[in-house]
């Protein structure tokens, strides 16, 4: 593989965005280095696969790995099998359920398929952590566990909290940084890339290099994207993803649903748009000489074709505008069909859970504690509902699904 851009213009693209490079000149001297000796760095990006599908959030490091990719540099998408199992602790407050290997087996394999929307498969080498992992021996693991102090773990801020608030934390959190800090002695990674949420996990794989007698890895976060709610960042827990494996319609009308403040921060994390052009993106709305609405479609265009190809995002464009266009009361809404119990009570979990229109219970239940699920547009707080057999409602959930709710009786 051949290095096809100077250090300066590697580095003037791949600054771009960046919310922290450690260290700065450490890094530059190895995309010198790199490309006097024509020899490509090795870049590690880890993900765990603990839910099935990637979505934008994920997009915002997949496209700087593109980037280092089209300058000839080696990247390995690591798959964490092995720590998935663990779970990461980054952020939690509480421990995570602790997954199945058949869950991890299944959904690493829709990583798989999906990466290659951005990254090149001829240049990409996938690795599974449990090829090594479940290998260590114990004298192997207790070495690990002499190259770190606890009072190093606890200095990170998830875990003091948890142990001034006497929360639960268990040895196997303490494990996970070591885990996956571990994953980088193996791959012997010049550069490690990742959300900004990972950087003392980050560190700790620098750290270990160090220990372990080999040269540490320099380390480029991205910002997080935020989720559709413009709060919390984009997480499949949260419920407030843009996933892949969405339907054309569905990212269109997703996008399309964001605050105007957010759709310029996807404009400047997830779109490919050019830098001069995004700066005048930002110049017309804010002279109020681009609609909003104008620049979100453009946006939900280039996304929609991005990843579905060619002439999708088009078309969903124009079934957004023929469904939306209209008043609310002529759209032809969905049909939901419930018969009620005996009891005369609706229970919102279960029922939306069941039809497959919200993904988990605990979602339903997160919808709710934020008004977002409506009956007739009065905001739902409570799960159980009181109805009416024979009787019609419009139910929307979220921002996006709308049905007609029709409510029949067990004898009709």
């Amino acid at each position: 593989m051949a290095i096809f851009a100077t250090p300066f213009e590697q580095w003037e693209e791949l600054k771009k965005g960046v919310f922290e490079i450690l260290p700065e000149e450490e890094f530059r001297e190895k995309l010198e280095a790199s490309y006097r000796e024509q020899k490509p760095l090795i870049v590690k990006f880890g993900a765990d696969p603990s839910r099935s599908d990637l979505h934008l959030g994920h997009m915002v490091v997949l496209d700087k790995l593109k980037v280092l990719q089209d300058f000839g540099h080696q990247v390995y998408f690591l798959i964490g099998n092995f720590t998935a199992r663990l779970g990461d602790p980054t952020g939690k407050s509480k421990t995570r359920v602790q997954l199945t290997q058949e869950e991890v087996d299944r959904y690493g394999k829709t990583y798989q398929e999906q990466i290659f929307r951005v990254l090149d498969p001829e240049k990409t080498r996938i690795v599974y952590n449990a090829s090594w992992l479940s290998q260590l021996s114990l004298e192997s693991f207790f070495g690990l566990l002499s190259s770190t102090t606890v009072g190093q773990l606890l200095a990170r801020e998830d875990f003091s909290k948890r142990w001034e608030e006497k929360s639960p934390l268990f040895m196997h959190e303490f494990l996970y940084p070591l885990l996956q800090g571990y994953d980088s002695v193996v791959l012997q990674s010049d550069l490690e890339l990742g959300g900004s949420d990972q950087k003392l996990n980050l560190l700790m794989g620098r750290h270990l290099q160090k220990s372990f007698g080999k040269k540490s890895q320099s380390i480029l976060m991205m910002p997080l994207l935020e989720g559709l709610d413009g709060v919390q960042k984009m997480s499949k827990s949260m419920g407030n993803t843009v996933d892949l494996t969405d339907s054309a319609d569905v990212m269109f009308g997703k996008i399309m649903s964001i605050s105007d403040p957010l759709m310029v921060r996807y404009y400047e994390l997830v779109s490919q748009i050019s830098a001069s052009s995004f700066s005048e993106l930002k110049r017309r709305l804010e002279a109020r000489t681009l609609h909003p609405m104008e620049a979100k479609k453009n946006l939900a265009l280039e996304i929609v074709e991005r990843y579905h190809g060619m002439g999708s995002g088009r078309k969903a464009q124009e079934r957004f505008e023929s469904l939306f266009s209209k008043k609310s009361g002529e759209v032809d809404l969905p049909l939901l069909e419930v018969v009620l119990p005996a009891n005369g009570r609706i229970h919102w979990v279960s029922l939306l859970v069941e039809r497959q229109i919200v993904e988990s219970k605990s979602q339903v239940r997160r919808l709710l504690q934020q008004k977002a699920i409506r009956l007739d547009g009065e905001a739902l707080v409570e799960e159980w509902y009181e109805a009416k057999p024979r009787s019609q409602h419009v139910l929307k959930v979220g921002k996006l699904k709308r049905f007609s709710l029709q409510i029949q009786s067990s004898s009709s």
